[in-house]
């Protein structure tokens, strides 16, 4: 991660390099596997489509993945004169983390959430919606904003950006393997094995199922460790405990239909856009409310700093933590 004072997890570093690794790993075997299918079929016009469409969707999603996901969520980035609250609050955290200050987006929709986007500290942006601010307090939004600078601080943004990239280039063949099996693709002339669209159905099935469940499993992590870094930098755990707790009570009011619209975005959310779901699954993005609530308690310890408000008990005297702990790491 870039040199900041949010508190370093080495678990996340190694979680997001055996990731990338395996998935790396998995989309050049992905495109070789196919390049060799297409070429041993007769189907030798799609050997070098293929090879330059999977170097296209890692490009872009690279490059691209601020502007794609702010679009996404109908986002506008914001000036100082537009929101000085809101830019104020991020000044002052930046300055606290020494990061980059990135871009502040706004998101008009009434649904509670908040996410960071972005390819490196230097070219990221940090989106809150307008429910988000008209239902929290200035404390609880200091804590939500921090939790998505560490995740820009940590890059597991662009980690999890370009982890989806395999998934989506599987999904996309999966597509359009069974549009050739709809319009009659088949064998090549020379070839007496399976019809080719059988392959690239079976293979790209494969690799969206293993990068679906290994995006969820860094996904799930990333958030637990953003949480611990946000409450140590603010040495707040119980603003962004109340926080959590009201974004996802509120999000069971959203029409379903507008949270259908935003679940495409839900491993970037600091909440997933999930009405009247248990969390406690292998596919979910989050871990449970119950875990992060858990986790921050046991901050708040660390800290000295009770969850129930109440003055600390720590050496450290009221307000201070009990020992060298804090931010830096």
């Amino acid at each position: 991660m870039a040199r900041t004072r949010f508190i370093k997890d080495t678990g996340l570093t190694a979680r997001m390099t055996l990731v990338m690794f395996l998935l790396g790993a998995l989309f050049v075997g992905l495109i070789a596997i196919l390049m060799g299918v297409a070429a041993g079929s007769g189907n030798t016009g799609f050997v070098p489509l293929i090879g330059i469409i999977g170097l296209g969707m890692a490009w872009f999603q690279w490059y691209n993945s601020d502007t794609v996901a702010l679009k996404a969520m109908g986002a506008r980035v914001v000036t100082p004169q537009q929101a000085p609250e809101l830019h104020a609050m991020i000044d002052r955290l930046c300055a606290m983390a020494d990061m980059p200050k990135p871009r502040v987006a706004v998101s008009d929709t009434d649904m509670p959430n908040a996410f960071a986007t972005g390819r490196s500290p230097e070219r990221s942006a940090i989106c809150v919606t307008r429910g988000l601010m008209r239902r929290l307090d200035a404390e609880e939004l200091e804590g939500v904003l921090a939790h998505e600078l560490s995740h820009v601080a940590h890059r597991d943004v662009l980690v999890m950006t370009m982890a989806s990239s395999a998934g989506i280039v599987a999904g996309m063949l999966t597509q359009g393997a069974r549009f050739g099996a709809i319009f009659g693709g088949g064998r090549g002339r020379q070839n007496s094995g399976p019809p080719f669209w059988i392959i690239v159905l079976v293979v790209s099935l494969v690799v969206y199922a293993v990068s679906f469940f290994l995006t969820r499993v860094l996904s799930r992590y990333r958030e637990l460790t953003a949480d611990r870094a946000a409450a140590f930098l603010t040495q707040k755990p119980t603003a962004l405990a109340s926080a959590l707790t009201k974004i996802t009570g509120d999000i069971s009011s959203i029409p379903n239909r507008d949270l259908r619209g935003a679940q495409a975005m839900n491993a970037f959310f600091i909440t997933p856009a999930i009405s009247g779901m248990s969390m406690k699954t292998l596919t979910s993005t989050h871990p449970s409310l119950e875990q992060r609530l858990e986790q921050l308690a046991k901050v708040a310890t660390e800290l000295g700093r009770p969850m129930d408000g109440g003055p600390a008990g720590g050496p450290g005297g009221p307000g201070l933590p009990p020992g060298p702990q804090g931010p830096h790491g």
